[in-house]
């Protein structure tokens, strides 16, 4: 008897998990959404609103009553209106003192207010628990269910058990909350949406200058030079061979870019005796939008490769091969092969498919859903070791392809060396240097440092 009554409890819903009723001040879109979300998470919902005629946009099985009613039966009310339209809310102080409000807004540009949204809030009813939440999720993401993109909700208030609840519900809404600490966040939290991949900025500004300065040496080079000193015509050059030139240069430039920050606070460190002073701003910066670089470099090696795929069909390749073909003819002499340049050919496209293939390694470890699967250690050892292997290889690569020419004068026009030269600049030095630093002599004393040794302690404090 005892027996089966314990199990028929067991089975029995309990009423702990039963949801407490919320409101939402607001009708529009991300108001509904939201509503229509919680309600599908098993919360009662009540739209307070300031027409109470029923619509069919409300989710059916939510409640429309005056903004009174409607936060009188509530616990958390969530203010899904604009900050315009903030002041009707002091004539609700009374109702409103006690209760957690959840402010959602967002602005129409960085700093738009002396202070946040979430603050200002707070000021209007002071005896309310005013929490910052759910600016970062869009309408059109809570309807649609496409929420990886924007799963992470930042969470900041100053009353610690009004932000549980709040978290509770984010985490009962299939979310992620993220407790970015006191009220004083807020300004932060409501400038997140606004931004414009800040930490592409660099990057892509730094992309652009290097295609425009590669494109306009180019075409000195390969255009204006021929023209002028031979009389030839190359201007088609602009749609394929000056990009597939440019391409490859931004992609080894980019990936060296990205181990070279690396590099410069190794020294820092070893010159300083110490990992507690930070870089200077320029280079923290740098390190910052290294996945970026990498990335960036990444498109321009991805464009090398399908630029070079479409040679074998380009009409200058095929008009200069059929008239190899029929000067071999005409002089009745058949070209021997040349086992050296077949043995360069053949290595350059290996180091070149080789370094291609741990390029695309290195993005797809950076990509949030593979590095979090990895711990610490395997993903330093794709970044860090694979990648300075796939810098090498690259360079190999791009040396290869062009090595035999370094000592060529007629490679130097105008007094110009040709444009992969100059991509070698960087990842050569880059290469250089990380090989001096895994010498013992100064790889131990860094290593030594990253673990906490110093050489003047007094820097620690």
């Amino acid at each position: 008897m005892n027996k089966n009554s314990s199990n028929i409890m067991a089975l029995a819903p309990t009423t702990s998990n039963k949801r407490e009723t919320v409101c939402i001040f607001g009708t529009g879109d991300f108001g509904r959404a939201l509503g229509h979300k919680m309600i599908q998470s098993g919360y009662p919902v009540v739209f307070g609103s300031r027409s109470t005629q029923a619509s069919n946009l409300i989710p059916k099985d939510a409640e429309v009553l005056s903004h009174a009613e409607a936060a009188q039966k509530a616990t958390i009310i969530i203010i899904a209106i604009q900050r315009e339209h903030y002041n009707f809310l002091t004539s609700l102080a009374e109702i409103l003192h006690g209760k957690v409000l959840v402010d959602i807004s967002n602005n129409l540009k960085l700093n738009q207010y002396p202070e946040s949204n979430a603050e200002y809030l707070a000021q209007l009813v002071p005896g309310a628990k005013v929490v910052k939440a759910f600016n970062t999720v869009s309408a059109w993401a809570l309807q649609s269910g496409t929420l990886d993109a924007s799963r992470q909700v930042f969470v900041c208030g100053d009353d610690m058990e009004a932000k549980q609840m709040v978290m509770d519900i984010v985490r009962a809404l299939g979310l992620t909350p993220l407790d970015q600490g006191s009220l004083l966040a807020a300004q932060e939290i409501e400038n997140y949406p606004l931004q414009l991949f800040p930490m592409w900025k660099f990057p892509i500004l730094l992309s652009l200058g290097l295609v425009a300065f590669f494109f306009f040496y180019c075409l000195i080079r390969d255009i204006i030079y021929p023209y002028v000193y031979e009389n030839k015509d190359f201007s088609f050059f602009i749609a394929i061979s000056i990009p597939n030139r440019i391409c490859p240069i931004l992609a080894l430039i980019l990936l060296a870019l990205v181990y070279l920050p690396g590099v410069l606070a190794a020294i820092i460190q070893l010159y300083r005796g110490t990992k507690y002073r930070r870089f200077p701003d320029w280079l923290d910066k740098w390190m910052l939008c290294r996945k970026q670089l990498g990335l960036v470099a990444l498109a321009f090696a991805s464009l090398h490769v399908l630029f070079t795929l479409v040679i074998p069909i380009r009409s200058f390749v095929r008009w200069r091969i059929s008239s190899q073909i029929v000067s071999q003819v005409l002089n009745n002499k058949t070209e021997p092969l040349n086992n050296t340049n077949a043995w360069l050919s053949d290595s350059y496209l290996a180091l070149g498919i080789l370094g291609f293939f741990l390029f695309v390694l290195l993005g797809i470890t950076s990509l949030p859903s593979v590095s979090n699967n990895v711990n610490w250690r395997e993903f330093r050892f794709v970044q860090s070791k694979l990648g300075y292997l796939t810098l090498i290889l690259c360079t190999a690569h791009t040396m290869v392809y062009g090595g035999k020419w370094f000592l060529s004068p007629s490679s130097y026009r105008w007094y110009l060396p040709s444009a992969y030269m100059l991509s070698l600049i960087v990842p050569c030095a880059v290469l250089v240097v990380k090989f001096v630093l895994i010498f013992p002599c100064l790889d131990k004393p860094l290593t030594r440092i990253r673990q906490g040794w110093e050489r003047n302690p007094q820097y620690s404090e």
